[in-house]
């Protein structure tokens, strides 16, 4: 789960983060709550879910709507 995590939170950043930041959180803190042994990748895919989540807040906030793209 661990790892899975950080492979969502990671791809996250690029396509689909309303769905993949959300998911790499969940993931990541039950990894934690199991007393995973990549707490490290655990931990990373934590940070990158939430830097999904911020990335779209800002999209959302200089576009004002839910769906951005990066051409404009």
């Amino acid at each position: 789960m661990a790892v899975a995590s950080f492979v969502l939170g990671l791809v996250g950043l690029l396509v689909f983060n309303l769905f993949l930041g959300p998911i790499a959180v969940v993931l990541a803190g039950i990894a934690l709550w199991r007393g995973t042994g990549r707490r490290g990748r655990a931990l990373l895919g934590l940070g990158l879910g939430v830097a999904d989540l911020v990335v779209l807040a800002s999209f959302v906030a200089a576009d004002h709507t839910v769906s951005w793209s990066l051409a404009g």
